[in-house]
Parts: C-alpha cells; sequence; structure tokens
C-alpha cells in the first residue's frame, strides 16, 4: 500500500485533538464509544520498529498521555491500547475507555456485541470530550510534547 492508497495519509481519521509534526492524536467517530482515540504517526511507516528509538519513544509517551487523561477524566473499568493495522497498515494506536456496562465488554470493541450500549456512560463519554481536548493538550505540553504551530 502506497501514500495514496492510505487511509490515514489521505484524511485525519477523526477529529484532530492535538497534533506536532510527527503525530496527530484524533477522536474517532464511534458512536458506542465516543471517547475513543486514535495517536496517529504522521508518515507511512507500518510497523514500531520502523521508527528511530527517538521518534519510539516520542510516540509511545503520547499513547500513555492519552491513557492518562482518559483514566481521569472518565475513570474507566478498563483502557484497551492497541496497534493493530491489519485493515490499515498505518502506524497508529487506539487507547480506549472501556466500562463494565458498554456494548461489547468484556469482548474487544471490535467482537461480539454483548449488549445495548449504557445510555449514561455514554452521555458521561459526550460530556467529557470538550474538557478532554483541554487536559490532553495540557498534559502532552507538560510531557514536554509541543504541538504544531
Amino acid at each position: 500500500m502506497n501514500d495514496l492508497q492510505c487511509e490515514l495519509c489521505r484524511s485525519d481519521g477523526g477529529e484532530v485533538l492535538w497534533k506536532d509534526a510527527r503525530l496527530r492524536i484524533v477522536a474517532v467517530p464511534d458512536p458506542e464509544i465516543p471517547a475513543f482515540l486514535r495517536v496517529i504517526w504522521s508518515s507511512h511507516v507500518p510497523e514500531m520498529s520502523d521508527l528511530a528509538h527517538h521518534d519510539a519513544a516520542h510516540l509511545l509517551e503520547a499513547v500513555i498521555v492519552a491513557e492518562r487523561v482518559l483514566r481521569t477524566a472518565l475513570q474507566p473499568d478498563k483502557i484497551n491500547l492497541a496497534s493493530l493495522g491489519n485493515m490499515v497498515p498505518h502506524l497508529h494506536w487506539h487507547v480506549i475507555p472501556r466500562f463494565a456496562g458498554d456494548a461489547h465488554f468484556p469482548q474487544t470493541v471490535w467482537g461480539v456485541r454483548q449488549r445495548e450500549p449504557d445510555a449514561a456512560i455514554l452521555a458521561r463519554q459526550h460530556a467529557a470530550l470538550p474538557q478532554l481536548k483541554m487536559d490532553l493538550a495540557a498534559a502532552l505540553q507538560h510531557a514536554a510534547l509541543r504541538p504544531c504551530a
């Protein structure tokens, strides 16, 4: 797959919450998991091992900061981190807050639905999104990850 065919090269992959010269953090448009974040490497590489050590460290720091912000904002039962790329072989990490009452728990969000989504869980995530964006930017700045101008 070349850059012109890659979905994450052609589009942002969601609502951009933060970005710097090397990566972006987006809110994934998923109505059942409103606070689903994706950390996407800007250039088209398929694997972590394609990155220089300092770039891999930068990417992982962004993933960890995103996880911490979600944990603080939402107090989920679990955070799922995944770097798959089977469908889109462009380096990206999924950072997904999970709740015991979400539609798929304890399965992955791509697994078999276990129940209807809990309206209270969805409402809490939707309500948290504006503050989450500000908290994410502040936490990334504190971690010395600076956004692009």
